[in-house]
């Protein structure tokens, strides 16, 4: 079992339990969070998500002056790479995909503190080279004993891994210093996977030490919700059963599963986003207000949230799955899911889903949440939609108004991201006539910075040692119980209903919406 940590996560230590950043002016709020002294370990280094993302998102860090002198990034993979070949595959990773510009300094200054392991997860002699490597960049680079490890790999290899950074003495930090994992999702597959796994994560790591990454939450307007209701006093009368009829909240892709059908297939749309993207977010929408933004209270609340939510009964009329068919994706025309590649005619995974919960509290009793989620569908979009009651009286006649639809105030998690308010007002003229307006908010016409990508975030966070954005196996375990009955009573469902490509789902999700009077929307 691995050693404890101190609570903070960069700089020097000034008292128990007390880290300061010396780059940093405490009394200055505003002034950017700089990590202190560390490496980060990516097992997994030669994937798609190393490339596309994480790497770029070492380099924007750096960028932003954000990472210390001291930094360094090691790639553990089986390639046959000299620290130079790594250095190589970075520098392209970075031109491709980085957010910001490429300055020669700093990639220079970066890349002098790049180390390349080589090695298989079942090879105790490539982990003990890590190790001498690490302790090389200690003496070196000065990363004073603070090591961070991304497993950006198959969860099925998750414990060997943890095993070998115990074995190797890699998990257990020496005096100030710290260690730390970061976990990709899937955290499990069910429940009862999921205990197993944070069990054996847990068994090596201490919890305050295991990172559970979820990019959604390192997104600008993700985090924008807890600024939203708890900065403003005019939403919180209204954020409650007295005034909210449902809430909707969508992440739709239009596009299928390419090269994914081998990694996808047997997992399915409700255990790939429902069971950690749109549950948090739903907690995120439904949590009390926190006493502060410190982690353990943001995580007492959404704790509380998930442990008072519950399925809205019969499962088979308020769920829904489908698997997309042919159809045409704009102009283009797209094969269905049993025509891609890989994938087993047979299979009855799911590309959509949908279900319905309810929170049992003060706040939200009697107020359904509809969590949709699909690929192949109209477009790209995510969106949390809070849509009001009706006003309980229209003094109007039916010349007066159009078909009014309900107020609603919806958040754009992506793209354009933003948040949208939609009333009735008044049509310009002698006449009294109402129809439904927006008021709109863009975050990229309001701010003239650029948002960080989510991983540009969560990393930081975790070379801090910050896990507000991050779930911890309770949540995660919570996230698990309220899905799996749903997973039960489709594995005995027979196969999903087909729907083409391009459209909004199968007809069984209109039909879940229809049987309450509610419609979903049209993002």
């Amino acid at each position: 079992m691995a050693g404890g940590e101190g609570s903070g996560g960069s700089g020097t230590r000034t008292d128990p339990g007390t880290w300061t950043n010396p780059l940093r002016d405490p009394q200055d709020k505003r002034l950017p969070r700089i990590a202190g002294p560390c490496s980060l370990v990516i097992f997994g280094v030669t994937g798609d998500l190393a490339r596309k993302k994480l790497m770029p998102a070492v380099y924007d860090l750096a960028n932003r002056g954000l990472l210390p002198p001291s930094f360094a990034l090691v790639g553990f993979a089986r390639r046959e790479w000299t620290d130079e070949d790594f250095s190589a595959v970075v520098h392209d990773a970075v031109r491709e995909h980085a957010r910001t510009g490429f300055r020669e300094e700093v990639w220079e200054r970066l890349a002098e503190g790049f180390r390349f392991v080589q090695g298989a997860f079942d090879d105790d002699a490539a982990f003990d080279t890590l190790r001498d490597t690490l302790k090389s960049l200690d003496v070196e680079r000065g990363t004073d004993g603070n090591h961070a490890f991304y497993l950006s790999i198959p969860p099925k290899a998750f414990p060997e891994v943890c095993e070998q950074l115990e074995r190797s003495g890699l998990a257990a930090p020496t005096g100030d210093s710290w260690r730390r994992v970061v976990i990709e999702k899937p955290f499990g597959h069910d429940l009862e996977s999921a205990r197993e796994l944070n069990s054996i994560v847990n068994n090596v790591f201490p919890e305050s030490s295991v990172f559970r990454i979820d990019h959604y939450l390192g997104k600008e307007t993700v985090q924008n919700i807890l600024a939203l209701r708890f900065a403003n006093q005019l939403f919180d009368p209204l954020w409650s059963s007295h005034y909210v009829d449902h809430v909707q909240i969508t992440m739709a892709e239009d596009i299928g599963l390419g090269g994914r059908a081998g990694y996808y297939d047997g997992i399915g749309a409700a255990r790939d986003v429902i069971q950690n993207h749109l549950l948090q977010l739903m907690a995120l929408v439904a949590m009390e207000e926190p006493i502060s933004f410190e982690p353990k209270q943001l995580q007492a609340e959404k704790i509380k949230v998930l442990a008072a939510t519950r399925n809205v009964l019969p499962v088979d009329e308020n769920t829904a799955r489908g698997q997309y068919g042919p159809g045409w994706q704009g102009s283009e025309k797209v094969p269905g899911l049993k025509e891609e590649e890989g994938f087993a005619k047979d299979s009855t995974t799911e590309t959509f889903a949908a279900i319905a919960l309810e929170v049992d509290s003060r706040r939200w009793a009697g107020v359904p949440f509809y969590l949709r989620t699909g690929k192949r569908l109209g477009r790209r979009v995510t969106e949390i939609a809070l849509v009001f009651k009706r006003a309980p009286h229209l003094p109007f006649d039916q010349t007066m108004t159009e078909e009014l639809s309900q107020n609603a105030l919806v958040i754009r998690v992506q793209p354009d991201e933003g948040i949208t308010l939609r009333f009735g007002s008044k049509v310009p003229g002698s006449s009294m006539e109402v129809r439904d307006v927006n008021m709109d908010f863009s975050y990229g016409t309001a701010f003239t910075e650029a948002s960080p990508e989510a991983y540009e975030r969560l990393i930081l966070d975790v070379l801090l040692g910050e896990p507000s954005l991050f779930p911890v196996n309770e949540e995660v375990e919570l996230s698990w119980r309220i899905l799996d009955p749903v997973l039960e009573h489709w594995a005995a469902s027979g196969s999903p209903d087909t729907y083409e490509s391009g459209t909004w789902g199968p007809r069984s999700a209109e039909e879940m919406m229809a049987r309450t009077g509610r419609a979903w929307r049209r993002p």
